[in-house]
């Protein structure tokens, strides 16, 4: 099916860009993360990241190669879902945690949907919530200088003061990914310089949050306890290399920034009301269900007959 011509008429936008092209700048956006990750948490983290890729890519293979349909693994979308499921992960887990997730993640919330594009949700991240559900003690178990320790966030829940300096080097338990700000960043500022991300969406996302949290957290504008809740919890990661999947996000201007208000909206919410302190995950895939909802409440007015003249 993938493979029929679609005849329109014009005009027609024409680009260079492939799948393949863009998940490769994804992945070289990824690694100042991933190289941190391993620098920060040493050789298991590197383990799970390599067993994550495989799971996903394979998984799709096998998927392909036993429906018969065109292998897709060259365009490494697959291999983004791994890495992006990893730099998710604890660097304590098991080996075998980022295989069931990375099954979870191509098969069930990717191929048996259709494939890429087709995904309801952010595949990465529906691995993710699916460990944490069925494996809570193994995901929220983080190692940090040789010790099991919280996380600033927890910390902050407990009443605990936290070193934002910290947070944005990346001196903290967390899951591989999530710790350096400065490493996630740098990898955003490639991926917005190449063009394969719109600012719409992080912005909005990021903004929101921090004014629902300034409203509603209990802490005024405090400003260091607003610093550690953007620095914490995978909130950059998610906003920049999660929330803005092309298939999972929505494809209007303004849909963009209705998305990103949700999306800080209900991160917010699940820190402040719920039992985790974090929520990052959840309400990205969350959201990940309206864009549905969002894209037709934002599709612009067409001009002609039934439309504005």
């Amino acid at each position: 099916m993938s493979d029929l011509y679609n005849v329109s008429s014009g005009p027609h936008v024409r680009s260079s860009d492939t799948t393949g092209k863009i998940m490769g700048i994804v992945l070289l956006a990824l690694i100042p993360a991933s190289g941190y990750g391993i620098y920060h948490f040493g050789i298991n983290a590197a383990v799970i990241i390599v067993v994550s890729i495989l799971a996903c890519v394979l998984t799709e293979l096998v998927y392909e190669l036993l429906m018969k349909q065109k292998v897709t693994v060259t365009d490494l979308s697959a291999a983004v879902t791994g890495l992006l499921l990893a730099l998710n992960m604890p660097p304590t887990a098991p080996w075998w945690l980022p295989v069931i997730g990375g099954v979870f993640a191509i098969l069930f919330v990717k191929m048996l949907f259709g494939g890429l594009g087709q995904n309801f949700m952010n595949p990465a991240l529906g691995g993710r919530c699916f460990l944490v559900i069925c494996f809570a003690a193994r995901m929220t178990n983080f190692n940090y200088d040789g010790m099991t320790s919280a996380t600033p966030l927890a910390m902050l829940r407990a009443g605990e003061a936290v070193d934002v300096r910290s947070m944005i080097i990346g001196n903290i338990a967390g899951t591989i990914g999530e710790t350096s700000v400065i490493a996630i960043v740098l990898g955003a500022c490639i991926m917005l310089a190449l063009g394969v991300i719109d600012l719409r969406i992080p912005a909005t996302y990021l903004i929101s949050f921090t004014i629902f949290m300034g409203l509603f957290a209990g802490h005024g504008w405090d400003v260091n306890y607003l610093l550690a809740q953007l620095a914490g919890g995978g909130l950059m990661l998610g906003a920049f290399f999660m929330a803005t999947d092309y298939a999972t996000s929505p494809i209007t201007g303004n849909g963009k920034i209705v998305y990103g208000i949700a999306l800080g909206i209900m991160t917010g919410i699940f820190r402040c009301f719920s039992s985790s302190a974090e929520g990052v995950s959840f309400a990205i895939v969350f959201c990940n269900l309206l864009v549905p909802i969002i894209e037709t409440l934002t599709l612009p007015k067409c001009f002609g007959k039934g439309g504005e003249a």
